[in-house]
Formats: structure tokens, sequence, C-alpha cells
């Protein structure tokens, strides 16, 4: 079965922040076509990389963000390659590229207005780290001066205000970018199906981050708040209750939303006595009243003191629980019994994880031309129809070039 994008055409000049957009449309069957350069994309150097052996081949990163894509080399510093980018462009339905505004005109020898008159069918994806027309002079772009620039940073890190806050690991500066890259582009495609013209979608990720701060931008925007990094839990303006706990193994859980129904409060009671941990709990009586009442709605917390008084029980037991059973049992436990709660995993335990292993997740790849098995991360969406999937591995350098410009491919 194609998957849902398929018979849509995708020309991607190779960069840091147009690969993951362009691999979420490849791996939902768009033909994507990336164009690099004759000495490869800079990304084929960016580590790790297979056995720790540096080489244009052997790059993990490469490797990760370019999967079912096809891959073509053309120096766009001559006439003749750029010649070539426009008999594709002509032939395709979207282009996406990351390169500062000075570096696209020159690659396509055409600005954003001749461009549009040249292919006005096409939608053109730009995805850079302040904008095409915004860009501030001689700023860095790192993934933490966007992420610091954008927001997030200042929402991350710990009750422990003198330690500093935390970027958040795996590219989520171009991870963001790109899924507001993504949606962009397909809402215009929608708008073509009505009006039969492309358009210029500008992507600037340093705004995606700033809207992806949860409630940072709003407190700051509407009343001057500032909101306070807190550990394992959403930065607030005025601090929340400790959400993870240390479990009897030594690794930790996070608890959810605390329980409001008068079965959550049956099914906590429940868990005591089959632990064993009644005595230890005294409160459990408050319980008992959360069950007679019918639950506690979060309304009557601020005018009601025993709606507070059990609340606050519930999550003192949640905490008891957590703190007698290792964490995965816990959360399994949480699980049964509807009650919201999560654990803390290492990437390598996530992955065998068995809600992942039954839904398919981890994703086998077999390289053609060294043999090696590939793991890739695997759908995190499913169609019933026209399923997800990764076609091809990453291209090797000019692996697909004369196939499409013979008009084969």
């Amino acid at each position: 079965m194609n998957g849902p994008l398929d018979r849509l055409r995708v020309l991607e000049i190779a960069g840091e922040f147009s690969a993951y957009p362009s691999k979420l449309l490849a791996d939902l069957g768009a033909d994507v076509i990336v164009v690099e350069p004759p000495h490869g994309a800079a990304t084929r150097s960016r580590g790790p990389f297979a056995d720790d052996q540096p080489g244009p081949e052997a790059s993990l990163y490469w490797r990760h963000y370019n999967t079912s894509k096809r891959g073509i080399v053309l120096d766009l510093t001559e006439d003749a390659g750029r010649e070539r980018l426009h008999h594709l462009l002509a032939k395709c339905d979207v282009l996406i590229e990351g390169m500062p505004g000075s570096e696209v005109t020159a690659a396509l020898r055409l600005d954003p207005g001749t461009f549009t008159a040249t292919f006005p069918s096409l939608v053109w994806v730009s995805v850079t780290p302040f904008g095409r027309r915004g860009a501030p002079p001689d700023v860095p772009t790192t993934d933490l001066t966007l992420l610091a620039g954008g927001g997030p940073v200042l929402t991350c890190g710990y009750d422990d205000h003198s330690l500093p806050p935390v970027r958040g690991g795996g590219n989520q500066s171009v991870h963001v970018g790109g899924m507001f890259a993504v949606t962009a582009a397909l809402t215009a495609l929608l708008n073509r199906t009505v009006s039969g013209r492309g358009q210029h979608v500008d992507v600037s990720i340093d705004a995606a981050l700033n809207v992806s701060c949860e409630t940072a931008t709003t407190h700051q925007l509407t009343d001057g708040g500032v909101v306070q990094r807190q550990t394992g839990r959403h930065a607030m303006v005025t601090p929340t209750a400790p959400t993870q706990v240390r479990a009897a193994d030594g690794n930790y859980v996070v608890l959810g939303f605390p329980p409001r129904a008068a079965e959550d409060y049956a099914s906590i009671l429940e868990w005591i006595d089959l632990v064993g941990i009644r005595d230890d709990f005294p409160d459990a009586v408050l319980l008992e009243m959360g069950v007679e009442r019918g639950g506690v709605g979060v309304v009557e917390l601020g005018t009601d003191p025993i709606a507070q008084q059990i609340w606050n029980a519930a999550r003192d037991a949640m905490v008891l629980l957590a703190e007698r059973i290792p964490a995965y049992e816990y959360f399994l436990g949480c699980q049964r019994r509807g009650l919201v709660a999560g654990f803390v995993a290492a990437p390598e335990a996530v992955i065998h994880d068995p809600h992942l292993v039954a839904r398919d997740f981890a994703t086998k790849v077999t390289d053609p031309h060294t043999g090696r098995e590939e793991t890739h991360p695997g759908a995190p969406y499913r169609f019933t129809r026209t399923p997800w999937r990764i076609s091809r591995p990453a291209p090797r350098l000019g692996e697909h070039t004369d196939a499409v410009l013979d008009g084969a491919g």
C-alpha cells in the first residue's frame, strides 16, 4: 500500500533545517529528491558515525534525517546546475530549503516574486533560523542559541534555580521548525486545490519555538508574568507540587493530574490494601470520604476545605505507593486503574518497552550497500489504509543522479 502523500513530488536543497520536514513527507510516501553539492551536504560530516569511523556515508545524523529520499548531486554555483534544478522544479509540487536569503537567491537565481511567476503552482517552503526577512546579522544559530532565544530553555530545568536552565536534547529546534514547515506546506497544497496556485511559506524557527513555550509567552504578553522552571513539570508563574517520585527500585515515576472521580479513590484504596500499606497511611479515611461523596471537582478546591484535604490525600497516597513499588510496576498499576502517571526510562530501555514493541515502533532498515541493519524510530502515527513506512535508507552521495536527471525516475 502506498503512503498518504503518494504522487506528491518534493525537491529539497540539502541543509540542516530542510532535512527533517522533507523526511516527514518522504516517510509518508512523497517522492522526495534531495539535492547536494558535489562535495556532499555539510550534515554528512556530523556525528555520531557508524562504527565510530567518520565518513560521508557513515553519519548516523545523515542516515536518520534522510530516509525514504532519493539523492542527486548538482553544482548550483554553475549555470548548468541551476538549469537542471529549474527543470526539476517544473515537475515538482514542493521545494524545501533552509538557506540564508542571499544563498537561496544565488542558487535559484530567482527572488520570491520572480520565482512565483516562473513556477506559479509550486509551494516553496523556506525554513530558516529567523525567517527569510528578519535574520539579525552575525547571530550564531546553533540548537542551543535558537532554543534559548526562542524561549524553551527558560521553561526547562529544575526547582533549584541555582542550577542553570536545561536545553532539551534531540535537535528540538530542527524538529519544531520542521513540524511547522510540514503543516504549512500541506495547508498551502490544500489551498492550491482550490486556487490552482502555489505560494511561498516562510518559516521562522525562532518564532516557531516562541509559540511552543506553553504558557510562558502568553503570560509574558498578557500580564507580564514570568514562569518558573520546575523539575519534570510545566513551568508556571506560581510553583506547583512536585510530580517526580523515586520508586522502590530507585527509578523515577511521574505523577499525573490527581484523581477526581469516586472510582479513582476506590481504586487507590484497593491498591493500598493489595500492597498492604493501609496501616502506613492514616489518611485512608479521606479517600473513603472521596468515594462516599462521589469524587471531588476542581471547582470545589477553592471553596471546600474538605475537598482540598481529600485531593491532597489522594496525591499523598500516590506518592506512598510509588515509594513502595518498582517504577514500571507502578506505571502498569496506574494504567490498569485508569490513573494518570508515567515513568522515566533511558532511551535504550524505551525502545524495548512492551507498548512500543506491540506497536512495532523500532523499524529495521537494511543498507543494501553494506548489509548493515539499522534501527530507526518508527511511525509517530498510524493510518489504516495509507501506512507510514521507511521506503529506503538514506541515499549515498549522488546515488540517484543519473536516474533522476535522465528522466528515468
